[in-house]
């Protein structure tokens, strides 16, 4: 109950990220006043909004470039908020700084009090970035770099040997040891991004890089690169699209697990049905969903069904055996001549189907090894499924006895090793066939029936063990091959010279001497 509420609960905050995500595309924007902002030493003072006669990132360079003058300059404190034209102007030691305007005004604010509390604001950046480019602050802040580092290098040793006092050393298996490597990891990498984050925001120019290098990585990201129809998107716009599409997938996948787990095995639907019927929901989701990504985002389907065609052109030419595969896979979807459960024979390869993909097929064999075997072999080559329609199949038991044996008792001896074994069926019961007069024994065949396909090398083993104590029993004798050899008598066809004859005369008489 608790796996099924936590895949339920994984279910609904992938649904509720789609969601999300496809609301806040979906939600037409607004039109928003462009903005930029003020900065002193890499720290945001305010955002200034476009006047009449300046756009919004032309007046904050001219500000960030006074301001940072105003900033390696010491003792400049004097800002001061006049009248000038009906507007508040502020001033910086007596020279024009910027002009505060009703855009730049935030809601409930006038002109002139969001002039004074922007130019409290420039007062204290300003005090600020003198007290940092004093002496004394630098020696100070070369004490607490040189603390810091030391200190982060002692937390990152004590890390390590942290995790290798107990508990955690009495708990030592595998998984204990791959969380504690992961959090030591995951400890030092935080301890000294935290570091390094602190002393960049230490120095004001080491600050000002930092604002740079983060404005340069963003822009980067916003920027638009990809044009389609009337529409840009940037990269950002790209990864929120393929996290939307993933988070699609993960969605109908739970979904599908779910429906499979709780609602299908209640319906006692068997397993081939259970999996065609999830199988079709889970892509049927996936396709609708993605079109509705697709809208929400903006691009257009008929521009989405253009690419599609020239692609299957270019899959038809290029990848066949993967299209193929797909095609093969929503055939056996559909038709079944294989499912999930069924004992099948592929080439050398015999097993249960554990899986039906897209692609292909897992085949679990009698040696609980997994064959992956691609979908168009079912369609392409010869397939027994000893599951198909009926699972109840016959065996055949070739069995060979000595010429001579009583015939009789050789039949009574197969149907009683057979009516012993409870895997063997009662109807069709067995048979005993005499197949032929063999070359050293004569052939007799058992034909039994069994209900599982998948137990056939173990009933086969165990009849032919009870056979053969059933013959021995009955006296039977069984034979092993043999061959007779005859031999003609008759005269060799051996001749000698008469060379040779004479040698061997003279040698018998002098051995006869």
């Amino acid at each position: 109950m608790k796996r099924w509420w936590r895949q339920f609960g994984i279910f609904l905050v992938m649904v509720a990220f789609v969601a999300t995500c496809s609301i806040a595309l979906a939600t037409p924007e607004e039109e928003t006043t462009e903005t930029a902002q003020a900065i002193v030493d890499g720290e945001v003072l305010f955002e200034v909004s476009s006047s009449n006669q300046f756009l919004a990132p032309e007046r904050a360079n001219f500000i960030n470039e006074q301001l940072q003058k105003a900033a390696v300059k010491p003792g400049v404190e004097s800002v001061e908020v006049v009248e000038r034209n009906d507007l508040p102007t502020i001033l910086l030691d007596g020279i024009y700084l910027m002009t505060v305007t009703e855009r730049d005004s935030e809601t409930g604010r006038t002109a002139r009090e969001q002039a004074e509390i922007w130019a409290d604001k420039i007062r204290q950046a300003l005090r600020k970035a003198n007290r940092e480019r004093s002496q004394a602050f630098l020696r100070q802040s070369i004490l607490r770099t040189i603390a810091l580092i030391v200190a982060a290098t002692v937390l990152h040793w004590s890390f390590g040997k942290l995790t290798r006092l107990p508990p955690w050393r009495s708990q030592d298996n595998p998984t204990v040891r791959a969380w504690r490597s992961l959090l030591v990891v995951a400890g030092r990498v935080l301890l000294w991004l935290a570091t390094i984050y602190y002393l960049v925001d230490l120095l004001p120019v080491t600050r000002r890089w930092s604002y740079e290098t983060r404005q340069l990585v963003f822009d980067s990201l916003t920027a638009p690169i990809l044009p389609v129809d009337d529409n840009t998107y940037s990269l950002v716009d790209l990864l929120v699209l393929v996290a939307l599409l993933v988070g699609l997938a993960i969605a109908a996948n739970r979904l599908t697990q779910i429906l499979r787990s709780r609602v299908l095995q209640i319906a006692r639907l068997n397993r081939g049905a259970q999996d065609t019927i999830a199988t079709v929901l889970k892509y049927s989701l996936i396709i609708v969903g993605t079109v509705v990504v697709f809208n929400i985002w903006g691009l257009d389907i008929t521009s989405i069904a253009i690419f599609a065609g020239a692609l299957s052109v270019g899959i038809g030419f290029g990848l066949q055996d993967i299209a193929k595969n797909l095609g093969s896979g929503i055939v056996l979807l559909f038709e079944r001549p294989i499912q999930v459960g069924d004992f099948v024979q592929v080439g050398e390869y015999m097993g249960t189907v554990e899986r039906i993909g897209s692609r292909s097929t897992v085949v679990r064999t009698l040696d609980r090894v997994s064959i992956i075997v691609p979908n168009s072999r079912f369609l392409e080559t010869e397939v027994i499924n000893w599951s198909h329609d009926n699972p109840v199949s016959r065996l055949r038991l070739p069995v060979g006895v000595a010429y001579g044996s009583d015939m009789s008792a050789v039949k009574s001896a197969l149907l009683e090793a057979a009516q012993q074994n409870a895997q063997v069926l009662k109807v069709p019961p067995p048979r005993v066939l005499f197949v032929e007069f063999g070359d050293s024994s004569l052939d007799f065949e058992l034909l039994v029936w069994c209900a599982d396909p998948s137990q056939q090398y173990v009933l086969k083993s165990d009849l032919y063990f009870a056979i053969e104590e059933q013959l021995k029993a009955a006296g039977v004798e069984i034979p092993f091959p043999q061959r007779d050899l005859h031999l003609r008598s008759g005269q060799l066809p051996l001749s000698l010279s008469p060379e040779l004859e004479q040698w061997l005369a003279r040698l018998l008489e002098k051995l006869a001497r």
